[in-house]
């Protein structure tokens, strides 16, 4: 949904910040991966190909979810996922319309994804101990500031949408 009250020069903005803060997902989902692993594939792989190729799907999911969403902040929201350079508006379309917290879930799948392609276990705690800083910083930060900000918007958005597990079928507002 666009609002035309935003100007070009906004956008622009946005989708310059937005393309700066995605070195913070960049460094999270690829970065320390291959610090902790070099990207070695060890053997043989647990699982086999068949862990090989659900990784490098994880992968490669992940990787276009998360550009899905930084275009839909810049875009949509005419923002960034940054704390610091909030969007203007709540984006609730596309994937966000199944999870609240797509970019998140996809950075985790990624993350899992290239534990499964290299055969690298390690990644799998990383994974898991990555997602508790993320999940306090979402439940106390994050969601309490999207309710100040957006208000009945947000609220009716939170009831309808789960935080982690995707719903079925897309939520559609009822404006």
């Amino acid at each position: 949904m666009t609002h035309p009250a935003d100007t070009s020069r906004e956008r622009k903005r946005a989708a310059v910040g937005t393309a700066v803060f995605a070195l913070a997902p960049a460094t999270v989902a690829g970065l320390v991966p291959w610090l902790l692993t070099r990207w070695e594939i060890q053997q043989p792989v647990p699982g086999g190909a068949v862990a090989q190729v659900a990784g490098g799907l994880l992968v490669a999911a992940g990787g276009s979810v998360i550009a899905n969403s930084f275009v839909r902040f810049a875009l949509e929201g005419v923002g960034t996922p940054a704390p610091f350079a909030p969007p203007k508006h709540l984006v609730v379309s596309g994937l966000y319309r199944y999870v609240r917290n797509p970019m998140y879930v996809s950075i985790a799948a990624a993350v899992v994804g290239q534990s499964l392609l290299l055969g690298q276990p390690i990644l799998f705690g990383y994974a898991a101990l990555g997602a508790v800083p993320v999940a306090a910083f979402v439940v106390f930060y994050e969601e309490p500031t999207l309710v100040r900000k957006f208000g009945a918007e947000y609220l009716e958005y939170r009831k309808n949408v789960p935080r982690w597990l995707p719903r079925l079928t897309p939520w559609r507002p009822d404006h």
